[in-house]
């Protein structure tokens, strides 16, 4: 049905969606395709790893059965899989699109994100967003060792770019074409700005919504923040009140229901009738899930942590001075200094090891830039990490 929209090397838009802003070294025996790269050039880089510890809605680090931002992702992946291989499209793009679509991903989640927007706002005059912020990890951030060990951007696909900056998974109209013009990503300026380049992009984004709907619903059932409310989640999913809530059913449910009721002419789309109860469940959810009163102390604690690791750093610039004053900070907060001096010495205009070949970020003497840069390493850190860094600085 929409194979002849899929991308390859037929489709007008091929040289567009394989381009990459540089020039990606190659091997005499690589046999991988453009977006196979892509994808193995994601899994490889130290931001898709540390997803693992992020957190997705609940802050459960103990827990080994509540969704981390990792497995999100692998579910993202695996929906999209099921859905491109449906309708016909390219499975190797919607693979890299959903395992680098959450990579610019705060800790704590949405409400880290928050934080941080605000924090962006009020210093630097722009909003702090995870899918503009994914595109800056993957273009200006991570780095992989060359095969001549010489460290270098991610340097992805345009399609691939395309995806994450457009992955936004709050769809309110139930159709989703591709857009067909070819722009330039940096002028991304809010979430959802643009529908994605690629038919693919579009299953991505739809797969996020599916993914979290019944997991965060199959969570908040595991750790109790539902039990007065399984009989109105019964009805609302013409469930028996003796029937198991069962997060695989409503996502096959959702997969099915896309994939019979999509087309080329009508984009991709549910059932006004599936498309109703997704509506409805995402209400539901808002209500007795995200805004739950279970979750307001974990966010101001997020709030806490997060606000007082950038204020420590922040009162360390000094223009020529700023290297200086982290050093001399080093004596009260060992870990916290060493490895941000650490990170932002791959981005930094003071000299670099030789081995750095991706360009230079954030210019020491710019107060803007430095308070992006303390804003990105911090965008970068699991939750485990950062409480961490919160504890060494309130301790002695």
């Amino acid at each position: 049905m929409f194979k002849e929209y899929a991308a390859n090397e037929n489709n007008p838009k091929w040289n567009n969606m394989i381009e990459r802003e540089k020039d990606l070294y190659k091997r005499n025996n690589d046999i991988r395709s453009e977006f196979e790269r892509d994808y193995t050039r994601i899994i490889h880089s130290n931001a898709y790893r540390r997803l693992k510890h992020k957190t997705q809605v609940f802050f459960s680090p103990e827990n080994d059965h509540i969704c981390t931002r990792i497995e999100h992702v692998i579910h993202v992946e695996s929906i999209s899989h099921t859905i491109a291989k449906a309708l016909g499209l390219n499975t190797e793009l919607t693979k890299a699109i959903a395992a680098a679509h959450d990579i610019g991903h705060a800790p704590f989640g949405h409400q880290g994100e928050h934080v941080l927007s605000q924090i962006s706002k009020e210093d630097i005059g722009e909003l702090f967003w995870h899918e503009k912020n994914g595109l800056e990890f993957v273009d200006k951030i991570e780095l992989l060792e060359d095969n001549l060990k010489n460290k270098q951007n991610l340097n992805l696909t345009y399609a691939v770019r395309d995806g994450i900056v457009s992955h936004c998974g709050e769809i309110d109209e139930n159709k989703l074409k591709p857009r067909e013009e070819y722009v330039d990503l940096q002028t991304y300026g809010k979430p959802n700005q643009y529908a994605p380049y690629t038919w693919e992009g579009c299953v991505v984004k739809i797969a996020d919504k599916i993914s979290y709907l019944g997991r965060d619903i199959e969570d908040a059932i595991t750790l109790r923040i539902l039990d007065e409310h399984l009989e109105e989640l019964h009805k609302l999913l013409n469930y028996h009140s003796s029937d198991v809530i069962n997060n695989t059913v409503i996502i096959n449910n959702l997969i099915y229901d896309l994939c019979t009721n999509s087309t080329p002419e009508k984009g991709l789309c549910f059932s006004e009738e599936t498309f109703d109860l997704i509506k409805e469940i995402k209400k539901f959810n808002y209500k007795n899930i995200y805004l739950s009163d279970r979750l307001k102390p974990s966010a101001e604690y997020f709030k806490l942590v997060l606000n007082q690791i950038y204020q420590t750093l922040k009162k360390t610039f000094d223009g020529k001075n700023t290297l200086k004053n982290i050093n001399n900070m080093k004596k009260f907060y060992p870990k916290l200094c060493d490895s941000f001096e650490d990170w932002l010495s791959n981005y930094w205009d003071l000299p670099r090891k030789e081995t750095a070949k991706n360009d230079i970020v954030f210019h020491m003497e710019n107060e803007k830039e430095y308070y992006k840069a303390i804003i990105c390493y911090i965008a970068g850190m699991t939750d485990n990490f950062a409480v961490e860094i919160y504890n060494e600085i309130i301790g002695f």
